[in-house]
């Protein structure tokens, strides 16, 4: 059975820190293999120069990965990151952000990950990012 957004968006206001939260992170899509979440534009998030911050995609990329392995399981399930890789190719400015992350590989104890950050306006990559994961639950 597929997760619903509703049940992912929950996953997130349930098991995420306060400052993840602050992001404004929401579910756009789930499927069995991937998970599709918003980063809303904010000039809290700007570093300068305007560009949105590495560090708020990173995070982002990283609680995607969440979302998706939760999904691919069909609920929460304790893990935490074993690695993160993120590439940065343009800078997105005054635009929301969509990462999608797809599982490329979901054992019973390690995930693996590929996630594409794009700039919603343009559809222009903005990063790309691996993940690894060991699952504890």
């Amino acid at each position: 059975m597929t997760m619903t957004t509703a049940e992912a968006d929950k996953i997130l206001s349930d098991r995420f820190a306060p400052w993840v939260l602050d992001l404004g992170l929401s579910v756009e899509a789930v499927a069995e293999d991937r998970a599709v979440l918003r980063l809303p534009w904010s000039d809290r998030l700007a570093r300068e120069g305007g560009g949105l911050s590495g560090q708020a995609l990173m995070a982002a990329a990283d609680t995607a990965t969440v979302i998706a392995v939760s999904a691919a399981r069909g609920c929460f399930v304790p893990m935490t990151t074993v690695q993160q890789s993120t590439s940065f190719q343009r800078a997105v400015t005054g635009s929301d952000v969509l990462i999608e992350a797809v599982l490329t590989k979901l054992g019973r104890r390690m995930a693996f990950a590929d996630i594409t950050l794009s700039d919603a306006g343009s559809g222009a990559v903005a990063a790309r990012a691996s993940t690894v994961y060991a699952l504890m639950g």
